[in-house]
């Protein structure tokens, strides 16, 4: 009897033992797939997680920073002794800079930034100098030196203009807000259709164009990919096109816009005296024939070939010329360059010349009241007026490539049309 009674009440604990452990797993069970609602993940607070701001590719939340520019007579060892780096320190960041940038040729004005500890101590970490717009060197002063070479992306943003000129390209680009520097794209590409010293009143230019930009800063113009010239009544278009990887501007027919002769013999200047058979000599005070055209321009003016060929004569014109170069193109075309104040270094009589090479300086040698250039033009021996003469062009567009340079040109064409010039 004894043994039934204690037989019962171990079946009866073990029973209960089992009813509590099965329970707990039940509701362990349950609490577990309790579904999350869309209401649950709005309730949930989120963590943003944002990219650290970078300056020289080094993050500026870390660093208490400063930035200075370069003074008068001040060296990369003023600045580094000033922040307490010692002499072996500084002798190691110029041992590394040598391969990557002559530190004695750091420029007066240049930004150079200081990357600090931001406690009370303010210990320099980095040392970053701005090359130029887009260089940059870093010194990492850490428990080892580290010299390195940055460049700031540079962003490239393709952009348009157009212009009334009512004196001279580069008023005309001021006026209008646009970069100078298109003003010296724009009498290159045209050096051999338009004569940019004999712009008429209601001549404009349109143009399509990339600009460089460094910090929201333009540091340039880019290519030039179309672009019309308004010039005496004429509509003068410029396509740059690849044709067997070179690049080269043709008009709207395919044809080359670069001639077998530049238009001018310099740049930006102004004609003072026209070709003549009778003009009164402003130095003899008497008529006689000028057979050529003056270039007014600052003294040391770069003169430049207006095509290839051999120097004939380099001298002295003892007729008034002054320093005088002539210049034999072909059996066709002879220049000549009168009153300069010197000759370019290298060239001599014999020296062959290239298109658009530094021959001179413009300058009042000779009989002559003020700095200015003579420049004559002779065709087959015989005095011709420069403004008048019309050089040959050279190759086009090639015949089995034209149809693709016409597709190519229609959207730059149209594009170039559509632009408005506000007058």
């Amino acid at each position: 009897m004894n043994f039934t009674k204690k037989r019962i009440w171990t079946i009866i604990a073990v029973a209960a033992i089992l009813v509590i452990v099965g329970g707990t797993l039940i509701n362990r069970f349950r609490f577990s797939r309790v579904p999350v609602t869309a209401e649950t993940i709005d309730s949930m607070s989120v963590v943003e997680f944002r990219e650290p701001e970078m300056l020289y590719g080094l993050p500026k939340d870390s660093f208490s920073i400063d930035t200075k520019r370069i003074q008068k007579n001040e060296n990369l060892s003023d600045i580094f002794t000033a922040c307490g780096v010692d002499y072996p320190h500084i002798n190691e960041v110029v041992r590394q800079a040598k391969s990557i940038f002559d530190v004695r040729k750091i420029k007066v004005g240049n930004r150079y930034t200081l990357f600090s500890t931001p406690d009370s101590l303010g210990v320099v970490k980095h040392f970053v100098y701005e090359i130029d717009k887009t260089d940059f060197l870093v010194v990492s002063l850490g428990d080892s030196i580290v010299v390195r070479k940055g460049k700031k992306d540079v962003v490239t943003i393709a952009k348009t203009a157009t212009a009334v000129i009512h004196s001279s390209m580069w008023n005309a680009m001021k006026e209008n807000d646009i970069n100078p520097l298109l003003a010296i794209e724009l009498s290159e590409i045209y050096a051999w259709t338009v004569d940019f010293f004999g712009i008429g009143k209601g001549d404009y230019f349109k143009v399509i164009y990339d600009e460089y930009f460094v910090d929201d800063i333009s540091i340039g113009v880019g290519n030039v990919r179309a672009a019309v010239f308004h010039h005496r009544r004429k509509d003068y278009y410029a396509f740059n096109y690849e044709e067997d990887s070179v690049y080269n501007f043709f008009d709207d027919a395919g044809q080359s816009l670069r001639k077998a002769f530049l238009k001018a013999p310099l740049k930006f200047s102004r004609i003072s005296s026209t070709f003549s058979n009778g003009r009164l000599h402003p130095v003899l005070k008497i008529v006689r024939p000028h057979h050529g055209v003056d270039y007014a321009a600052p003294k040391g003016t770069p003169v430049f070939a207006l095509g290839d060929g051999h120097v004939l004569i380099k001298g002295w014109d003892p007729k008034g010329g002054g320093n005088y170069m002539k210049i034999k193109h072909n059996s066709v075309y002879t220049t000549v360059y009168m009153h300069l104040n010197g000759f370019a270094k290298g060239i001599g009589s014999g020296s062959s010349v290239k298109q658009g090479q530094v021959i001179g300086f413009v300058g009042s040698t000779g009989l002559a009241t003020g700095p200015h250039l003579d420049f004559r033009v002779f065709k087959n021996g015989r005095a011709i007026n420069p403004l008048k003469m019309d050089a040959p062009a050279v190759e086009p567009v090639k015949k089995e490539h034209l149809q693709d340079y016409l597709k190519f040109i229609k959207p730059l064409q149209v594009e170039l049309d559509a632009l408005v010039v506000k007058k």
